[in-house]
């Protein structure tokens, strides 16, 4: 296809759709044709570029896309996802936190549009995931596997979608069912840790964009892998990379590991 990628953004006025917008303007094989933000939003009717305004309507906000970039909460997302499907448009979303019910809305639009859903779209995260599960087979389940995340106090969902993501990649890599292993949370007399448990601790706080770190802890040792963000361009960056990689694919919900070459 000619011409430069047709991008709408949906929460065009929130943290990451800032960044969103700013990675797609700084780019030479992208526009930005669309925005959407909530009903009732104070921003609605800004004037984003010519032609573009800021609208509450997913119908308007993505009558000339081709592909729309999301980072937002389950409910709007599923919204958006039933108008891009109706419309053939194209989907990479990072928003966290879907429901049982709300992760099937999102593949019932993946039969019928091409999707990445990622809960982190950092290149570097997704290296992070691949060396957490070599470092979990390697050792082995002698060593107790930890998890902390650290983001801002305006984040919904706990633990965040990333975590989880790595703790998916401990679980696999140890033949486990993450559903039967995850401890999300402990208070009061909770007794011994579980054999092969994968804790996984919240923080929240400040504005910090996201920090994950994995602790394998054995005997006398431990062994501790670490991501930190410092700005959300990076997110921005990686979703913008899979909106370019979605051209022309068939209907499908992919993995970021696939726009990387990873699998």
């Amino acid at each position: 296809m000619n011409g430069p990628l047709r991008v709408a953004c949906v929460g065009a006025l929130g943290r990451m759709g800032e960044r969103v917008r700013a990675a797609v303007v700084e780019a030479v094989d992208a526009e930005l044709v669309g925005a959407l933000e909530s009903h009732g939003h104070a921003g609605l009717g800004t004037e984003l570029g010519p032609g573009v305004r800021v609208v509450d309507d997913a119908r308007v906000a993505f009558a000339n896309a081709e592909v729309v970039i999301d980072f937002s909460i389950p409910r709007s997302s599923c919204a958006a996802l039933r108008v891009a499907a109706d419309r053939g448009v194209a989907y990479v979303c990072g928003t966290t936190g879907f429901s049982a019910s709300e992760r099937a809305d999102l593949e019932a639009a993946a039969a019928r549009i091409p999707i990445v859903w990622a809960p982190n779209f950092s290149v570097a995260v997704h290296v992070l995931a691949h060396l957490v599960g070599t470092a979990a087979r390697l050792l082995g389940p002698e060593f107790d596997a930890e998890i902390v995340e650290l983001h801002h106090a305006a984040k919904r969902d706990a633990p965040s979608g990333t975590a989880l993501h790595l703790a998916e990649a401990i679980a696999a890599a140890r033949g486990q069912d993450l559903g039967k292993v995850l401890v999300a949370e402990r208070a009061g007399e909770v007794g011994a840790r579980p054999s092969g448990a994968i804790g996984v601790q919240a923080l929240r706080g400040g504005d910090n964009p996201g920090e994950h770190s994995v602790l394998f802890l054995g005997r006398g040792e431990r062994l501790e892998l670490v991501h930190r963000a410092v700005t959300r361009d990076h997110f921005a960056a990686g979703a913008l990379r899979a909106a370019r990689w979605l051209r022309g694919r068939a209907p499908g919900l992919y993995a970021v590991e696939q726009v990387l070459g990873l699998a």
